[in-house]
């Protein structure tokens, strides 16, 4: 692989205070969350239990045709992993997101969304049946009154990041799913560069070890102005 597209896992700790969030939620395994994160907040999203992999989207909340972009992500910056630094671009060419802090070290650009026609197509007929992210999204997108005021239907849901998931890319280019990089109380914090609708799909995927086939919850937080949070 070209070595411009190699990243070093970039290490930094949060200094915000749990207790002074404006949002502090628990996603269930295996379930959507929704909410809107105004420009200057901070969202954070820690994996509880560790190994889970969390499928995210971002829409501009005043303007979902613009929303994240793994292209651009990837070819402004010549990186295929996120970590602290990176900057989330949209399809517009703006910064969506910015990643401000980040425990676990890396998190997955490429490997898309578990959807019932990939479980059939990677695992067996049988598998179709089971609940997907890409049900999801689907769901979020039909109920939640944040998507269904910007009127986003099944054609805007483009490639998602995997925060915490682990997939290496092979020499021959091809991708592999393997076990986590996070544990226990891993986390991701970013900075909203806009005002943007997060999607998530807390992964019930089972067939592959990207959530050690066994999804756990995990945690939201926001924060408002870090110039009026109190700090640890």
């Amino acid at each position: 692989m070209n070595a411009n597209f190699k990243n070093k896992k970039s290490f930094v700790e949060s200094m915000f205070d749990p207790d002074a969030a404006v949002v502090d939620e628990i996603c269930p395994a295996g379930e959507p969350w929704v909410k809107i994160v105004r420009e200057g907040q901070i969202f954070r999203i820690v994996d509880l239990e560790g190994n889970q992999a969390v499928d995210t989207l971002f829409y501009n909340a005043s303007h979902a045709v613009e929303r994240y972009s793994a292209t651009d992500t990837i070819r402004r910056q010549k990186k295929i992993y996120l970590t602290t630094g990176s900057k989330l671009y949209s399809n517009y060419g703006n910064v969506m997101l910015t990643i401000v802090a980040d425990t676990c070290g890396r998190h997955d650009t490429l490997g898309g969304a578990c959807a019932a026609e990939s479980n059939t197509v990677r695992y067996a007929l049988e598998k179709f049946p089971m609940h997907s992210c890409r049900d999801n999204f689907l769901h979020a997108l039909a109920h939640e009154p944040e998507c269904q005021q910007l009127g986003i239907s099944k054609r805007d849901i483009p490639s998602n990041i995997n925060f915490f998931m682990n997939v290496p890319v092979t020499e021959e280019g091809g991708l592999e799913f393997v076990d986590g990089v996070s544990a226990p109380g891993k986390y991701v914090e970013m900075k909203a560069e806009m005002d943007v609708v997060v999607l998530i799909s807390n992964c019930p995927q089972l067939n592959n070890p990207c959530n050690a086939y066994n999804p756990t919850p995990i945690r939201l937080l926001v924060w408002d102005d870090p110039s009026e949070m109190s700090f640890t």
